[in-house]
């Protein structure tokens, strides 16, 4: 195999290993892995302001604010207005949401952070640097992008959530 199509194998390799992994997280718990980072986020930090978890994530207060919807509606997170500052909501993690990710697999990307901050820091800048450069040419340096390792759009329904909705079970979300 010539180098150009071992770099396009190792590229199908990681896109294909992201896609398995989120169809395995949506398969076993019903989550896509956007919605279990938020979910994590709230189990290790308690009561998070949504601007706080926005900006944990890389994403946009909006985009947050639908994934938060969508937990909500499925009894996995609660809301709650400041007493003192009614600008602010807070989010935490109900008893479901705590259960439902106790048992849902770890992020692809918790395995990818563990064995990254494992390397040299010499190995880390040189796959930072290559990555960068494979993202221009590709002409992909102008996407946006947030760090978390997922395919489709990042506040889309889950597959039970999507299910629901084709049938009209919006309201009987579990």
């Amino acid at each position: 195999m010539n180098s150009i199509d071992e770099v396009l194998v190792s590229l199908r390799r990681v896109t294909r290993a992201i896609d398995l992994h989120s169809k395995h997280l949506m398969k076993t718990a019903g989550l896509t892995a956007p919605q279990m980072l938020i979910l994590q986020i709230l189990r290790d930090q308690g009561d998070v302001i949504i601007s706080d978890v926005a900006s944990q994530v890389s994403l946009s207060q909006a985009t947050v604010t639908s994934i938060m919807d969508r937990l909500e509606k499925r009894g996995l997170v609660m809301r709650e207005r400041s007493s003192q500052d009614k600008r602010k909501v807070y989010a935490c993690l109900t008893e479901a949401g705590n259960e439902l990710i106790r048992n849902a697999p770890m992020p692809l990307q918790d395995y990818f952070i563990r064995q990254f901050s494992d390397l040299q820091e010499w190995e880390q800048t040189q796959i930072i640097s290559s990555l960068q450069r494979v993202a221009y040419m590709m002409d992909a340096q102008h996407i946006d992008a947030s760090p978390v390792l997922d395919v489709g759009a990042i506040d889309r329904l889950s597959e039970d959530e999507a299910n629901a909705h084709r049938f009209g079970f919006d309201d009987n979300l579990v």
